[in-house]
């Protein structure tokens, strides 16, 4: 059964015909990790915004369903949205300087979250707190929690963000590009340590990357994206086996093979683009008819 399903998802840029995503429709289910890959600026991230209700001022959403454990959110109150997005959802961020604050400790930007939206008492906050660096192998958690981000290294900062995430149970996480600031040898690190404790908790997990070489690590499924366009949905082991759309068998054949590190390259040719933004383009045609 989908924990979340999303159904025919169209956003646009306000007071333009700019399409941002269009009709785009997903299902991830309980404990499932489905890749979410593309290009840059094919709409990955905005997914996870709609979902999150983090988009842009900017952007409007145009039509569509994003049904969370049973519930639309679209079809909620804002507040009642956000209380229930606050309560199964979490978001693992792609930088992690940025993304803490840096001029509050470590200890209150993963507790305030459950003290001041889910309720807990300050003492049981903190020792979840403790519990998950200490899980997310951080050593002396205590010292951690009293320290600023600029005092800890990036991989520190970015096991910090995993561990806030997972401090409510959610049972959705967003992990948008959460690798992409860190050096390759940390990059294996915190994949490995997402992997294990998505596992250990059995949380959903959407997982926004641009490298297939990730989603082939940590990944169950997968979706293509394209223009804010779904061209293929598959489990992964058939997609590097046997890729159904052209454009897909084209970003495999682009991508390095560790197998082959001497091999060349094939860059997504022009025909391949055109084939697909024309694809894209009669899809927005039919569903305007």
């Amino acid at each position: 059964m989908s924990y979340l399903s999303i159904r025919n998802l169209s956003a646009r840029l306000k007071g333009r015909p700019d399409q941002i995503l269009r009709r785009v429709s997903l299902e991830v289910a309980a404990g499932e990790v489905r890749g979410l890959v593309g290009e840059s600026g094919a709409g990955k991230s905005m997914i996870g915004k709609a979902i999150l209700g983090t988009l842009p001022q900017s952007v409007e959403i145009t039509g569509g369903q994003i049904i969370l454990d049973g519930t639309d959110l679209l079809a909620l109150p804002a507040a009642q949205r956000r209380t229930l997005i606050g309560a199964k959802c979490a978001l693992i961020p792609q930088d992690p300087l940025t993304a803490l604050n840096p001029s509050r400790r470590i200890g209150p930007q993963i507790t305030n979250r459950l003290v001041d939206i889910l309720h807990w008492s300050r003492a049981d906050a903190e020792k979840r707190a403790r519990d998950l660096l200490a899980e997310v192998q951080i050593p002396d958690p205590e010292r951690v929690m009293r320290s600023y981000p600029h005092e800890l290294s990036g991989g520190m900062r970015q096991r910090i963000l995993i561990a806030s995430a997972f401090a409510a149970e959610p049972k959705l996480i967003i992990a948008d590009e959460p690798t992409t600031a860190l050096d390759v040898t940390v990059q294996k690190q915190i994949l490995k340590l997402i992997a294990a404790m998505q596992a250990r908790h059995g949380t959903a997990l959407l997982f926004v990357t641009h490298d297939l070489g990730v989603v082939s690590k940590v990944c169950q499924s997968l979706s293509v994206l394209y223009a804010g366009y779904v061209l293929e949905d598959s489990t992964i082991p058939e997609f590097f086996h046997a890729p159904k759309h052209p454009y897909s068998r084209a970003l495999l054949a682009a991508t390095p093979k560790y197998t082959d590190p001497d091999g060349s390259l094939t860059p997504v040719s022009d025909a391949v683009i055109a084939a697909t933004r024309a694809e894209v383009e009669a899809a927005d045609r039919s569903a305007h008819v």
